[in-house]
């Protein structure tokens, strides 16, 4: 769907929708169509601005996306930068509204706007090593933040959220779709996906759960999801928050980079400021590589499972990840 036709179709439920939350609309831009519909809204009464999410119907119950909603409320209150969330009228964290032009019903939630630039886009244009160090030194910092303040988190009875599991990242039904059915691939290729992901299940299965390795995760903290205002970092996005392994947060946040010459000095930076937060084992590490190669496969499946996005599965990637399911060794 082009700007212009998710203009007509959104911008009235996303106006229906706001009767619902405690904001004087002054004015309504949409700012993204992707898997969510998002809108900035300003507010008549002060300026102050805020995101507009239309949430996809088929990814996340009500009770799922509520959830999502209590650990980025509790993460904020642990000192992490998030963005602010906001209740409707009377106090709920969402309302629904009905799309007509593709007969859906979408959760939609509102939340205070983060002024920034993505930390993605700036990288794009640093060519100062010292000053992309500090960025991955600082998202290290982060992300064991996250992993401390989950690990030792009380979760709320009611709280559900999906699992990124053995199953869930390579179960028969995983999470983000059967990567190994892709039609890129050809036959081999499928054969080959299929015994590494074998492999990696008898990895993480003699791995466990452990807990100082295994809580809730954000799983998608790639630098594209990070917001810079005022050298700080704000996380955003938190649609495929759930519970995994914490080497899947890391793998996911320096995967982009891995091929880049300086890639050991980012590494290294992310490294000691994460560990300037929390522990963690040489041995833990250890397994990143795999859970890279498991990102790499997930993402095949993603692709695979959103062709309204218009998508293909660039061949160099497609390459790429099957070289490394030929070299994969288990770790453990």
């Amino acid at each position: 769907m082009d700007k212009a036709d998710a203009i007509e179709a959104y911008t009235l439920p996303a106006r229906e929708a706001l009767r619902e939350f405690p904001i004087d609309v002054d004015t309504l831009e949409l700012v993204s169509v992707s898997e969510n519909v998002s809108f900035r809204v300003t507010d008549r009464s002060d300026g102050a601005a805020y995101v507009l999410r239309l949430h996809r119907p088929w990814y996340h119950t009500l009770e799922e996306l509520n959830a999502e909603r209590m650990w980025i409320r509790a993460l904020g209150e642990a000192g992490i930068n998030v963005p602010e969330p906001l209740t409707t009228r009377d106090g709920r964290e969402y309302t629904t509204v009905s799309i007509r032009a593709t007969d859906e019903r979408r959760n939609v939630g509102v939340a205070r706007w983060t002024e920034g630039e993505l930390l993605g886009e700036l990288l794009l244009h640093n060519n100062d090593v010292g000053a992309v160090e500090g960025y991955f030194a600082q998202l290290g910092a982060i992300v064991a933040a996250m992993h401390n303040q989950a690990s030792n988190w009380q979760l709320p009875v009611s709280f559900a959220r999906h699992a990124l599991d053995i199953d869930g990242l390579m179960g028969d039904a995983p999470f983000w779709g059967p990567f190994w059915e892709h039609p890129a691939l050809s036959s081999a290729e499928r054969q080959l996906v299929i015994q590494t992901r074998d492999r990696i299940r008898g990895a993480l299965r003699r791995y466990g759960q452990r807990s100082a390795t295994f809580s809730l995760i954000h799983a998608d903290m790639h630098p594209f999801n990070l917001l810079v205002h005022n050298e700080s970092l704000t996380v955003i996005d938190f649609d495929d928050a759930g519970f995994g392994w914490h080497q899947y947060d890391i793998a996911v946040a320096l995967i982009a980079y891995r091929t880049k010459p300086y890639y050991p000095a980012i590494e290294a930076a992310f490294l000691r400021g994460y560990r300037t937060a929390r522990g963690i084992t040489d041995a833990a590490l250890a397994l990143v590589p795999m859970f890279m190669l498991i990102r790499g496969l997930a993402s095949i499946g993603w692709i695979a499972q959103r062709p309204e996005l218009g998508r293909d599965l660039d061949a160099e990637y497609k390459d790429a990840v099957c070289a490394q399911c030929r070299a994969f060794e288990p770790p453990c």
